[in-house]
């Protein structure tokens, strides 16, 4: 069933299904020789690209960090709307799990501290984002491609953490809470610009 909201895209695997192969399907040839395929390099690396193919779809530029020093792997931007700020920018920590706790409302997932401090709290120029990527455990259902489409299994969702105070370092992980009804979609991506987010984060 095609859900507008999204864009004519099925309706995402419903819950308690997330992370759970979705049938036997034979490798193919390819896989016995790639190196690293399905690894948590390979994993993080779906995570981030599923992000940017959604940010395409999206009219926005996705730039990439050169260097992985600031807690963020995407900064998000378009040229803004009349009428509104211009230039608005995001910035986005992108993680991939097929193991994902679900809940009735929520989804949990253990952040290393570390990642959760450069997330939290206030002081930033620029609104920043938890986006989390669910991938299926069996990596060649990750997409899957027809003359039609191309599939991408299974959703992301996002969640703002400006509201929330720095851990004690001391802690190895801290979880994080992200709604269900943070589904990331075109619209909700764009969403994600407006100045709730610029004043949550201390933005002048």
């Amino acid at each position: 069933m095609a859900d507008s909201t999204i864009g004519g895209v099925p309706h995402q695997m419903p819950y308690p299904h997330f992370g759970v192969e979705l049938g036997p399907a034979p490798a193919p040839d390819w896989v016995e020789h790639s190196t690293g395929f399905g690894d948590n390099r390979h994993r993080g690396h779906f995570g981030e690209q599923f992000v940017r193919m959604l940010a395409v779809a999206a009219n926005i530029d996705a730039a990439q960090r050169d260097r992985d020093r600031v807690g963020v792997d995407w900064q998000l931007g378009h040229p803004g709307r009349p009428g509104t700020h211009r230039f608005p920018v995001i910035e986005a920590q992108v993680k991939c799990t097929s193991s994902p706790l679900i809940r009735e409302d929520h989804i949990a997932y253990d952040l290393e501290v570390q990642h959760y401090n450069l997330l939290a709290g206030q002081g930033y120029d620029v609104p920043r984002f938890l986006f989390l990527v669910l991938a299926p455990t069996d990596t060649i259902t990750w997409s899957h491609a027809t003359p039609d489409r191309l599939l991408l299994r299974n959703a992301a969702y996002w969640v703002c953490l400006h509201d929330k105070e720095a851990a004690d370092e001391t802690q190895k992980t801290r979880r994080v809470h992200i709604p269900r009804a943070n589904l990331l979609t075109v619209d909700s991506l764009h969403g994600l610009f407006s100045e709730t987010y610029r004043n949550l984060a201390g933005v002048s």
